[in-house]
């Protein structure tokens, strides 16, 4: 196969990237000076070389901690259990939250043999034991409700008060277009103002 043909079938590779889209990048890299592509390829290499999981969040990180494990100000009491790292990313840039977080990588999904071992739980129930609550962040769907009531009564069973985020309507969505589902959980999870 030819380098041009190579190289599209890996980009059509990326998340939401077709071929006609990788079939652009392909282009648009040859159409670049050499370091462009050179600096590329070394960026991805990097990333399967230096990065790996943080020894206590399981966040993605270079070194032995992350830096949100090394920040003496966060708070070990409140953690944050969210299904992938790029989750933590979404929450800081939204909000204050300085607790602790942990990523499971993943949700469980008993359908495509995705069980409890398959994530990181065991490292979650140990961290737990000293904190005041945990937070559940997972996804609003059916592996992230599974998941969420999974953890609550492990979690619950250890004394630990457990939260869930609120579901429902999003800030600028008229009411006569949200889906029943997101209406439903609105009204569900309605608080008194």
């Amino acid at each position: 196969m030819d380098p041009l043909r190579r190289a599209i079938q890996h980009l059509a590779r990326f998340p939401g990237v077709g071929e006609k889209t990788a079939t652009r990048y392909a282009y648009w890299l040859l159409g670049q000076p050499p370091e462009v592509a050179e600096g590329l390829a070394d960026a991805i290499r990097g990333l399967r070389s230096s990065i790996r999981e943080c020894s206590s969040c399981y966040d993605l990180t270079e070194a032995l901690l992350c830096r949100r494990c090394n920040d003496p100000s966060r708070d070990d009491r409140l953690i944050c259990v969210v299904e992938r790292p790029q989750d933590i990313a979404a929450i800081d840039a939204c909000s204050d939250f300085r607790g602790r977080y942990h990523v499971l990588h993943g949700a469980l999904n008993p359908l495509v043999g995705v069980g409890p071992d398959q994530l990181r739980i065991g490292g979650l129930l140990e961290r737990a034991s000293g904190a005041q609550e945990v937070i559940l962040a997972t996804d609003p769907d059916v592996d992230g409700d599974t998941t969420a009531l999974f953890l609550a009564r492990a979690l619950k069973a250890r004394g630990i008060k457990v939260t869930r985020l609120a579901h429902g309507v999003s800030v600028g969505t008229e009411i006569e277009f949200a889906d029943r589902v997101s209406l439903r959980r609105a009204l569900d999870n309605r608080r008194e103002i």
